[in-house]
This record gives structure tokens, sequence and C-alpha cells, in this order.
């Protein structure tokens, strides 16, 4: 039987992306910590203190000196709390991509003993847990559930490129196979998450909560970007309207945009497959998907409507994309509407250009098959798209910006980042 003291606990944290790193950067301050990641790459670059998705900084990176690296499974041996980190992703069908979890189990399961414990964060449908994970554990082990060992779920809640709301003043939920269990971890992470915790009655509640925390967000953003579709039709602005109605007290200050990234574009996809699979078809989150999910090909055709408009021919017309990243101030790609908008102009004889100032522009030629602009030069561009409201834009200024277009040239500000009569287009 495990422990109930936290001190007895030795955590080995699997998966070093955007949630796992400040994890265990966090935990590390408290005591030993084991790092694990398959990517050799990465963890090359984070033992000299290059983190490359800008969630920690070299300085914290270099003086963790509780924190042990590694990406050799026999290191794992040393621990009996594993936290698995790793993505949960979907495939080009939308539906769950369970695979880094399952192998993540798989490495957790080969390393198991008697009194162990597992804690899940990733996001994952109710009942991925136990009925997915918690059997790749038991055959790996040669372990029982709830008798050998034992499980819990708390799911991140990370925000990439956030520096208000990091991971110790984000309350946590918190849950265990057992009330014994449950208590444990509740108690491990009170430790190192000053906004406290929440202790849900059970696993398959713990991950229904964080899968529709993003859900929402994701039907909200939607309904939004219906509003604009329609006041774009009635040639009315948006932002004005939005501005105008956020008046009101209980207004949701939602904004409309391409929505992207590893969670609010994925993870109404995991609610959605769960559905589904016992016989329900959720209607109004596939709507709110459906609705996101195209507005790529809207922007694109207010882009290539307004060009139209000003007699510019599509077939030579040159567009410039400036960001490319899921959200601003972020250097993550994945899952980015701005792929979208590309593939969509692409259809198209257009000659594109990227630039993005935040991103990895290695990991932008591996995206694109395109080589990002490091420079921009005046009176280069027939239609300017400001997908990402990144703070380098908003320095660079309008006039700076205008100045890249040509004489009759389309300046299509998406998110608003400038004045209403500064641009051509917006959304």
């Amino acid at each position: 039987m495990f422990s109930l003291n936290t001190k007895d606990l030795n955590i080995a944290i699997i998966g070093l992306g955007y949630v796992g790193l400040p994890l265990a950067l966090e935990f590390s301050k408290k005591k030993n910590v084991i790092g694990f990641d398959i990517d050799k790459k990465k963890i090359s670059l984070l033992k000299k203190g290059i983190d490359k998705t800008f969630q920690v900084t070299n300085k914290n990176l270099l003086n963790a000196k509780k924190l042990f690296l590694t990406t050799k499974k026999k290191d794992l041996k040393k621990a009996n709390c594993y936290i698995v980190t790793v993505p949960t992703p979907v495939n080009l069908l939308k539906k769950p991509d369970l695979k880094p979890l399952l192998l993540a189990s798989k490495i957790v399961g080969q390393k198991l003993s008697k009194g162990d414990i597992v804690i899940y964060e990733s996001t994952v449908f109710p009942g991925c847990t136990e009925d997915e994970c918690v059997p790749i554990l038991e055959k790996f082990s040669k372990l029982k559930y709830n008798k050998d060992f034992f499980c819990g779920y708390s799911p991140e809640r990370i925000n990439p490129g956030d520096k208000k709301h990091n991971i110790s003043n984000i309350k946590k939920i918190v849950s265990g196979s057992t009330l014994k269990v449950a208590n444990l971890i509740n108690k491990l992470y009170k430790e190192i998450i000053i906004a406290g915790t929440f202790r849900a009655s059970s696993i398959r509640v713990a991950e229904a909560a964080k899968v529709i925390e993003n859900t929402q967000r994701d039907i909200n953003i939607a309904l939004i970007n219906e509003f604009s579709i329609i006041f774009n039709k009635l040639n009315i602005d948006t932002e004005e309207v939005l501005k105008a109605a956020n008046t009101k007290w209980n207004f949701l200050p939602f904004k409309p945009g391409l929505v992207g990234g590893h969670c609010i574009g994925v993870d109404p996809y995991y609610l959605t497959f769960k559905a589904k699979s016992l016989g329900y078809n959720p209607n109004i989150i596939l709507a709110g998907r459906s609705i996101n999910d195209n507005m790529a090909k809207f922007t694109v055709s207010q882009i290539i409507k307004k060009l139209k408009s000003k007699s510019i021919n599509l077939n030579s017309a040159k567009i410039l994309i400036m960001g490319l990243t899921f959200k601003e101030n972020c250097n993550d790609l994945r899952n980015s509407g701005a792929t979208l908008v590309f593939n969509e102009l692409r259809k198209y004889k257009f000659k594109i250009d990227v630039y993005d100032p935040v991103a990895d522009q290695k990991d932008i030629k591996k995206i694109y098959k395109i080589i990002p602009k490091k420079k921009l030069y005046p009176n280069s561009y027939d239609g300017i798209m400001i997908l990402v409201a990144h703070d380098q834009f908003r320095n660079m200024g309008n006039n700076f910006i205008s100045s890249l277009g040509k004489n009759a040239s389309v300046l299509y500000d998406l998110k608003c980042i400038f004045k209403k009569e500064q641009s051509d287009l917006r959304l």
C-alpha cells in the first residue's frame, strides 16, 4: 500500500511540453523530479536551458537542480508517482488520437510497482483513464488496478503564452480512484498550487469537467463568429456591435476569429466522439465546430471579394499572411487556423508569403513547405492578412504595415489590432 505522506512520493513527469515542463519545474522547487520525454532533441535542449515553447525561462531551467531530465525508461524505475502530460490530438477524421497517451501508459506500465500511483493530466473523454489507460497499465505491469496500483486525474489548465495565469495560480481539479488516493493527490498538488484545489467526486467527473471547459469556449466563439458573418453581410462593424453589447453587465466578452490550438479546436471532438458512441448526436457542439472550422473559408472569401472590388487581378495577386501561430504572443503552430487560411488561399493562383516573428522559423518551413519572410519591404503586396494579434504587429504600427501594400492593396485586419478606418476589412 502507498504511503499517505506526500514526502514519500517520488515524481516522474511523462511528457515535457507546454504542460509537463512547467509542472516538473514547479514540483522540483519542493522535491526531486524526473522529467521524461521520448524526444532526445528536446531533452538535449532543455539540459542546455533552452525551452522552445517559451513556457519557462532559461534561468529557471538551469537553476532547477532537483529536476533530472532523461529519455531513458530505466530512470523511471526510481519513481512511484507518475504524472502523464502527453498531447491528446485528433486525427484527420476528427476522432481522438490516443496513440501518445497509450504509449505513455505502456511506458509507465512497464515500470509500475505495487503501491504506485499514476496521475493523468491529458485532456480526454469521460471514462478514458479507466477504460483505455488502466487496461494498458495492468497489461504491462501484471498488477491489479485499485489493489496493487492506483490512478488519479487532474486536468491541465495551462494557457500557452499567458504570463499572468501560470500553473501555481490556476485552481486545480483533482480526483483519485479511491478516497485515500484522492486525498493524497489533493495534498500533493496543494504543495504547488497557490490558488488551491477542487476535489472532484470521481475520475470521470474530473475528465468531463475538463472537456466541457474548452467546449463551452468553442461554442461561445462560434456564436460570435456567426454574428460576425451576419454583420458583414449587413455592412455593420462587428467590433462596434460588441463594444455596445459589452456595456451590459452579463454580456460575455468573446471575440470573433480563427479557432485553433491543441485545446479549443480539439477537445470538443473528444466529447462528441464519446457522445456518438453512446448513440447521441451532439448537435450544438458539432454546429459550433462546423462554424469555427469554416471561418478560414469565410475570411478568404472576404478578401477575394475586396480584391475584386479594387480590380486586382486574382491570377497575379501577391498575398502576405502575418501571424501563423494559433494565438497571439505564443510560438505554438499546432492546429492553427492560419494553416486553414493558407491552404484555402492556395486553391487560387496567389503568390503567398508568410511572416511570423514569434514562431520557430524552421517549424514554419516544415509545416507550410515555404520559407518564411525575415524582412518585409514596402509596396510589395496586393493583399495583407493580419491573422494573429502579436504585440510585434501592434508595435510595427498601421503606417508601416499599410506601406507593405501596393497602391490599390487590401489590408485585412482580422483581429482588429488597429482602428476601423485604418484597414479595408475586419472580421
